[in-house]
């Protein structure tokens, strides 16, 4: 009878220890932890960037780092769309019509993506949204909130070049830099193709149109906002936008 209890009460403590530590998870050196009564991951955030400033790659690396879940307005409003859900439907019409879907619809979409089961239990990575800042104002008003936004910081000047410099295999679908990383293979390098709007012209007229738009961003989360400067390797990038991270959501 004895040993019965004392197993029984192992058992317990067993349990209440393991729902204590409940979604704990080791990020950078530091443990991070929503405790028992939070089914929510520790972090929300909210990245933004300008055509190859490295956005996409960062994505990737905080994606598999911490286990969020990354959403892009385009997935979202297809995934919306296939499900025929109510906000699906809607912009399926505009989009039938050859309309721009509003962003009444677009932040309904949203929201409604972010109030599913995977978002709430592993924490989410807003990809590039809001991109005015009628749309932040207009997540903030449906109760939409991150932990951090981050902004990746290069230099027009690099930019162009990064941009100018890309070649994509036609065959393969791979993407080269001719200055960065060319490819050895000298066939390869005779097929290459540039985009028609990868020109230094048409580049710096899509990044006016990022900074008129992205500053009223920035102006809306000043308080969560962090600029990481993105003109370095990625690895040390990546190593920034951890610390951060781990930063604003232990804070």
């Amino acid at each position: 009878m004895k040993s019965t209890v004392a197993l029984l009460l192992l058992v317990l403590a067993q349990s209440t220890t393991a729902f204590t530590t409940f979604q704990q998870q080791r990020v950078g050196g530091s443990v991070w932890s929503t405790g028992p009564s939070d089914s929510r991951l520790f972090a929300n955030i909210i990245i933004a960037g300008a055509p190859a400033s490295g956005k996409g790659t960062q994505c990737e690396v905080i994606k598999s780092e911490l286990g969020v879940v990354h959403l892009s307005t385009g997935d979202m409003l297809r995934a919306a769309v296939a499900a025929e859900t109510e906000v699906g439907k809607k912009a399926k019409d505009f989009m039938d019509s050859g309309k721009l879907v509003p962003d009444e619809v677009i932040i309904g979409i949203v929201k409604d993506r972010l109030g599913e089961s995977d978002c709430k239990e592993n924490g989410w990575l807003l990809d590039g949204f809001p991109r005015t800042e009628a749309q932040a104002k207009a997540l903030e008003d449906v109760g939409v909130s991150a932990d951090c936004f981050l902004f990746l910081d290069v230099p027009d000047s690099v930019l162009v070049e990064r941009v100018v410099g890309r070649r994509t295999d036609p065959v393969t679908g791979k993407i080269y830099h001719m200055t960065f990383s060319p490819p050895e293979d000298e066939e390869v390098l005779n097929r290459l193709e540039q985009r028609s709007d990868d020109t230094e012209e048409k580049v710096k007229v899509r990044l006016e149109q990022f900074h008129a738009n992205v500053d009223a961003v920035k102006d809306s989360y000043t308080d969560i906002m962090v600029s990481v400067d993105g003109n370095r390797a990625p690895s040390e990038v990546t190593s920034e936008i951890i610390e951060t991270i781990n930063k604003m959501t232990s804070e």
